[in-house]
């Protein structure tokens, strides 16, 4: 579990370049282990002990992954990861909240505010070291070229835009990634865990029910008033992108 003595080794090759990882943390200890492990990891690190500071650092420069913790002073960890979400400039920045709040409800609150993924102390640095390179995997992965399109959604992949019925589509890294997939296999039944794998990673451990808080907000943002609801849950099963009801 992780203690301030806790390291992690450099692994030759698998560092993640020169990305810029904002600790967002509180407690002086646990933010210099943090520094610590990515900085061994090649990452640039750098630092905010409260909310407000943040939120200055991301407006000023916005980092490459922001590493949130729940508890803060001034302005709490949610607090911060609404207002990222509500930037245009700032609204696509990953984002993973640490908490000591380990229950259900309060993981799937976080993943509402627009955390891309969570991770519970106390937690070992092995696990949030996976997490970082998973998600910066994610945001940096060159996109496809040309387009996709399914029902009237249109999703621009060298411009890494959607549009539905010719309105822009605002998506998370995430929530565009899920899209992705299920735009590339219309109609298919895909299970929690598939989509995990498929989006996520193999590599990293991620809760199933976090498919679930991100569907939710996958369908919050391209379903418009009056619009058809393309993506279908499939009972004991899992979900599709498909026009059809069951």
């Amino acid at each position: 579990m992780i203690r301030a003595a806790t390291v992690e080794r450099a692994r030759g090759g698998e560092a993640g370049g020169r990305a810029v990882v904002l600790v967002v943390e509180d407690e002086a200890a646990l933010a210099t282990m943090l520094r610590y492990n990515l900085e061994k990891q090649g990452y640039v690190v750098e630092e905010a002990a409260d909310g407000q500071e943040a939120l200055t650092r991301i407006a000023e420069a916005p980092p490459d992954l922001v590493l949130l913790d729940w508890m803060l002073p001034t302005v709490s960890g949610l607090e911060v990861c609404r207002q990222i979400r509500r930037r245009p400039q700032t609204r696509d920045l990953p984002v993973i909240m640490v908490t000591a709040r380990a229950e259900d409800q309060d993981a799937v609150r976080g993943l509402n505010t627009g955390a891309d993924d969570y991770i519970a102390k106390p937690f070992s640095i092995e696990a949030l070291l996976a997490r970082v390179r998973a998600l910066l995997r994610r945001a940096s992965a060159v996109p496809g070229k040309g387009k996709l399109s399914f029902h009237d959604i249109t999703m621009d992949l060298a411009a890494h835009r959607v549009y539905r019925n010719d309105r822009p589509v605002h998506l998370g890294p995430t929530e565009f990634r899920l899209l992705e997939f299920l735009m590339q296999h219309p109609r298919r039944v895909f299970t929690r865990e598939e989509l995990l794998d498929a989006v996520w990673g193999k590599d990293i451990h991620v809760e199933p029910r976090t498919v679930d808080v991100h569907i939710r907000r996958l369908r919050k943002s391209i379903n418009g008033e009056g619009e058809l609801d393309v993506v279908r849950t499939v009972r004991a099963a899992g979900y599709a992108l498909d026009t059809d009801a069951i």
